[in-house]
């Protein structure tokens, strides 16, 4: 049976070191799958574990030159600093010094051709000077020449093999100048400090804007495991005792006060409250937790307190699965990425063939000794990977510049390559289309004598005393109308049903069908009232007083402002769209019907939402994923594009490539629609 294993490569430099390790271990029997991602700096490897040992797979890697260690627990791996913030920080370093002493060069050899003013120190001193100054350069850079010569030596040559040659020719071939007017033969030959030193301060530059590219790319990962408490509170011999995440067992019993964040996954054992769990399962509304319900890890609890058993700890919990997920669909390449890994494979080699040809070529054409190492260096040089490395990004520049302006952040240059191609757009709902929060969208009149107002009093007033997310969302419409509230008495909460008690002598209750019905109530009456709200995804609650039902509540996740310009738009343009949410079916279909989206993809998990785009995948389209969640970073990690919104979480938005500001997208919308006319009535 195969074994999957996560490495944590150290010391890759490039894309052709990349290619070396894909090689090397695709030959070896056993090796079923290997896909090394060079931003992330980890190996994915599937493996028979009968064939080849884990051991031997870490040896044939530090046979190439490079370190591995076994990335046993993402939690933990991810949060050091392991070719992250020290290696950003070395990289820095190399560059700062590599301008101080290289830039000197440059403007002596400046000076010289376009015959500036040189102070008369620097003019008699000259070739002392700039051998002097690229040794420095080189000291500092000399970790590029050891994995150079290294990489050679095991006849794996690399990017930095190329610099290796080039540069150590350049530099020892003017030494050997140097030496030669010492000893009083003249060369006519010139010196290529000023070639070595430039080359070495791009490549710094190069290496050094890659290392912090690099690092960017597990910040997602960072910012998930961030949302999981440090500590956890266990009851022992009926006392609280505060424990580190790590120390949580399965089957400890687990205290979460009003506030705090769950830590790890379990089922309530005691208790009731309401949990938001809608950064993690896209659920809009707060979800009710009571005895036998599952909780999960990172979601927040609201006023209520309770007890649960952990089931789940470490990576078995649904954070930590998330965390792979991510990782593995951050870790896949596209099959133009896996064309220019084959093509830095044959790139080094080529390039120094051709290097050694010219060379001949031009000692058998009878040129001088110093005329065919200019060729063979310039061959070397051209081929540096700085100007390709640089070239694209510098192009990209004015594009990403332009489009900040307009308040669209694009934080690589694969997302306007694949932007162009997107046929299909997925929406997530909660967050994206929706405000995600709950507010209440209508109230019905069940009694003619009875205003609107006076209903939302009631029950505002009678909502006060609860701590319910869905009461809060009716003192809040109360508030916004100006409302005053009334007194109550008698003030009880029936977890799962609503709440009760008396106003001025009358008993009055707020809550589902169940309660009217366990208080005798004839709920069928209104039946077609409630059917008619809850399929358009909207909660409904019945407000009775004494004998009689004199309201309805509906209350719902509402569309945001944008949302009907931005899929209008789309829709116009022949781009496929649909709606992708963790939330029920029945919501879902009735956002798309308020948008004119056709697809819907209920019922997701955080989990699942990545198989989901995958599946569109497959079937041919190129999909670009819109998410504002945790629970959308696996997704968007696995679309061909995507798109975060920057009223969203951190995750979201360092897992996407695309970043959309809220301010921006509104508008947007609202400069659209001013040049159109006026907005489309409330019953689109």
């Amino acid at each position: 049976m195969n074994q999957k294993i996560i490495l944590k490569v150290i010391g890759l430099h490039c894309a052709s070191c990349v290619s070396n390790i894909e090689n090397d271990l695709a030959r070896e029997k056993g090796i079923k799958s290997v896909n090394v991602n060079f931003a992330s700096e980890k190996a994915y490897i599937e493996f028979n574990p009968s064939k080849i040992k884990i051991d031997q797979i870490q040896k044939i890697i530090e046979m190439l030159g490079y370190k591995s260690v076994i990335d046993t627990n993402n939690m933990k791996i991810a949060t050091n600093k392991l070719g992250g913030q020290d290696e950003i920080a070395k990289l820095k370093k190399r560059l700062l010094f590599s301008l101080l002493f290289g830039l000197p060069i440059v403007c002596m050899v400046l000076g010289g051709i376009f015959g500036l003013p040189l102070p008369a120190f620097i003019k008699n001193y000259n070739t002392i000077l700039q051998f002097g100054l690229t040794s420095m350069v080189i000291f500092f850079c000399l970790d590029i020449w050891i994995s150079g010569l290294k990489n050679l030596v095991n006849l794996k040559p690399n990017m930095d093999s190329l610099i290796f040659i080039g540069t150590a020719v350049a530099y020892f071939y003017s030494i050997i100048v140097i030496l030669l007017g010492l000893l009083g033969i003249e060369t006519h030959a010139y010196f290529y400090f000023d070639g070595v030193v430039v080359i070495l301060i791009f490549i710094s530059l190069g290496k050094y804007l890659e290392s912090v590219t690099k690092g960017k790319t597990s910040e997602a990962v960072k910012k998930i495991i961030g949302l999981q408490p440090a500590e956890a509170t266990i009851l022992r011999k009926g006392e609280e005792v505060k424990i580190t995440i790590a120390e949580v067992k399965i089957g400890d019993i687990i205290l979460v006060k009003p506030g705090e964040k769950i830590p790890v996954d379990g089922i309530v054992l005691e208790g009731y409250s309401a949990v938001d769990e809608k950064m993690i399962t896209g659920e809009s509304l707060p979800v009710e937790k009571k005895k036998g319900d599952q909780v999960i890890g990172a979601t927040v609890n609201g006023t209520g307190t309770f007890q649960f058993r952990a089931t789940r700890v470490g990576e078995e919990t649904m954070l930590a699965q998330i965390i792979k997920i991510v990782e593995e669909a951050m870790g896949s390449k596209a099959p133009i990425q896996l064309i220019a890994d084959k093509i830095a494979l044959y790139f080094v080699p080529l390039v120094i063939g051709i290097a050694v040809l010219t060379l001949l070529f031009w000692l058998l054409a009878g040129q001088s000794l110093a005329f065919s190492l200019t060729a063979f260096v310039a061959v070397l040089i051209i081929a540096c990977p700085c100007v390709l490395g640089l070239a694209t990004p510098v192009a990209v520049m004015m594009g990403t510049g332009l489009a900040a302006r307009r308040g669209i952040l694009i934080k690589n240059g694969k997302a306007l390559e694949v932007a162009r191609a997107v046929d299909m757009i997925v929406f997530d709902k909660t967050g994206t289309l929706t405000k995600g929060n709950p507010s209440v969208t209508d109230v019905v009149k069940l009694k003619s004598n009875i205003s609107r107002k006076t209903i939302l009093r009631k029950a505002a007033s009678l909502e006060k005393n609860s701590e319910h997310p869905l009461a809060q969302a009716i003192i809040n419409q109360a508030k916004k109308e100006k409302l005053s509230f009334l007194s109550v008495e008698k003030f009880q909460a029936i977890p799962g049903r609503g709440v009760m008690a008396e106003l001025k002598g009358h008993r009055i209750l707020l809550g589902t069908r169940n309660l009217l019905q366990e208080n005798k109530f004839k709920v069928e009456e209104i039946e077609d009232k409630m059917t008619f709200l809850e399929n358009q995804g909207k909660t409904a609650m019945i407000l009775a007083e004494d004998r009689e039902m004199i309201g309805i509540f509906a209350v719902a996740d509402t569309l945001k402002e944008h949302s009907h310009e931005a899929v209008r738009s789309l829709l116009k343009r022949g781009k496929e769209v649909a709606i992708i949410t963790g939330d029920n079916r029945r919501v879902g279909k009735a956002i798309a019907k308020q948008l004119g989206i056709k697809t819907v993809l209920a019922e997701v998990l955080p989990q699942d939402k990545a198989k989901a785009i995958k599946n569109l995948q497959t079937m041919g389209k190129t999909v670009a994923m819109v998410g504002d969640g945790i629970n959308d970073a696996p997704a968007l990690a696995q679309a061909d594009l995507g798109i975060a919104l920057g009223s969203g979480t951190d995750v979201a938005m360092e897992t996407g490539e695309i970043i959309f500001s809220k301010k921006h997208l509104t508008q947007q919308a609202a400069e659209v629609q001013a040049r159109r006319g006026p907005k489309p009535s409330p019953e689109y």
